[in-house]
């Protein structure tokens, strides 16, 4: 069989590792892997071997590498003329179509202020959409809730991950995420709960603090805190109490939401319905920065009226024609349903060699997931040298919170590449 013709340049594989030692920032742990071509589930080096991609990019590229759909819509946009970025003081129908399919694609949003529809703003990265969200939020504790400017609360969960900029670090419970950045940011805003635990957001609300909380920021499922599943109830629980005070629920679905457990959205799992949205990465396919706060529609008109926010390249004409195409390669190749089959296959395969094997009991303390967003705990607390391990095997993975092995593939898996999932796993934690 003919190897897979692979882009080469002039440089080696220990040249773009020096080069980047050199001249970027140190700011990820990475492994010894050039990656030449993306194609699919498939990652390839200089040499053609081909590494089954468990990262998809944090769920980015739920669609696949380079999705065929979406590469045609971006690259007509470029070659037609439609894709450029234009000033927002003008309409463009990328933007207007891209709107309307996101809008529509969540249920009503915050119902208890009206039957009005969603509205969207789009941003580039899913920080950019978190931190609209706290604006949105802050907002309406002014406006609703009579707190004063500056003094308003929000109330977040330990071992979140929303992002890295300066104030939604300011609300992680990661240290190193954290300190040294606390310039200008006040961390009193951020009120620490514990995740899967309703009632102790419950107990800040009774607390002095309680009457200035404007809102819960939550992920319906942790994926960076350790691939964390909340028990049943929670997402209701809060829900509750977000009713009960007057509160603004936020989901943030940036990884978890678009298919990747299993239902087009992970709130789905529980039934509960949030005030604001956030998603982000595989809204456009893996190939542009996108993403977007939803909310209803008279929440957004109250906040964001003319002047009030903006982005140049948020919701940009390429970026929409991305994300439209990438939208529909969701729907109509039922990726949905697709990861909910594969996902539940795969976490039967692992339990079941897991379970077989006296070395991968050992090492293995839990194995969590929903659809394909599955996590491996291990013991001694050190999933990236398993990771190292499973990528010389040719599975490329990533830990979790230091002690998970994260395994998310693209949601456009087979049986047979669950399979081939299974036996590099298999032969890195069954080693005697």
């Amino acid at each position: 069989m003919a190897k897979k013709q692979i882009n080469k340049t002039s440089l080696t594989d220990a040249e773009v590792i020096q080069m980047e030692s050199e001249s970027g920032a140190n700011h990820y742990g990475r492994i010894d892997f050039v990656v030449r071509k993306a194609e699919g589930v498939w990652l390839y080096d200089n040499q053609g071997k081909k590494y089954l991609d468990c990262l998809a990019a944090y769920s980015a590229a739920n669609q696949g590498h380079h999705h065929s759909k979406i590469v045609a819509a971006v690259t007509d946009a470029l070659k037609f003329g439609y894709g450029s970025v234009i000033s927002n003081v003008v309409y463009t129908e990328a933007l207007a179509c891209f709107l309307k399919k996101v809008a529509n694609l969540a249920p009503q949003l915050a119902p208890r202020f009206g039957n009005r529809g969603n509205k969207v703003l789009p941003k580039n990265g899913g920080v950019e959409s978190v931190e609209t969200a706290v604006k949105l939020v802050s907002d309406f504790g002014v406006l609703h809730k009579g707190i004063a400017d500056h003094e308003q609360k929000l109330i977040v969960f330990r071992n979140n991950f929303h992002g890295r900029t300066k104030s939604v670090v300011a609300f992680s419970s990661t240290k190193k995420y954290r300190d040294g950045f606390g310039l200008g940011i006040d961390p009193g805003a951020y009120i620490f709960a514990d995740y899967g635990n309703w009632k102790s957001v419950e107990k800040i609300l009774q607390s002095e603090d309680g009457p200035y909380v404007c809102g819960i920021l939550v992920e319906p499922m942790q994926g960076e805190g350790g691939m964390n599943i909340p028990p049943a109830g929670f997402l209701q629980g809060l829900r509750n109490l977000a009713d009960q005070y007057g509160l603004l629920l936020v989901f943030d679905e940036i990884q978890v939401g678009l298919g990747r457990t299993g239902k087009m959205f992970c709130f789905e799992h529980e039934n509960v319905i949030p005030d604001v949205l956030i998603l982000g990465k595989a809204i456009s396919g893996g190939l542009i920065p996108l993403s977007v706060c939803i909310t209803n529609s008279y929440l957004m008109d109250e906040t964001f009226f003319p002047g009030r926010d903006g982005s140049t390249y948020g919701g940009y004409p390429l970026a929409c024609i991305a994300g439209l195409a990438a939208l529909d390669v969701i729907e109509k190749e039922k990726l949905v349903e697709n990861s909910e089959r594969m996902g539940k296959l795969l976490k039967e395969k692992i339990e079941n060699f897991i379970q077989e094997s006296k070395p991968a009991q050992s090492r293995v303390k839990e194995i969590r997931g929903r659809g394909l967003f599955i996590g491996i705990e291990m013991r001694d607390g050190d999933a990236m040298m398993y990771c190292r391990e499973l990528t010389k095997e040719g599975l490329l993975v990533n830990d979790s919170h230091g002690h998970t092995i994260r395994i998310s593939p693209p949601l456009v898996i087979t049986e047979k590449d669950v399979d081939y999932i299974v036996e590099k796993l298999q032969k890195v934690l069954c080693r005697r």
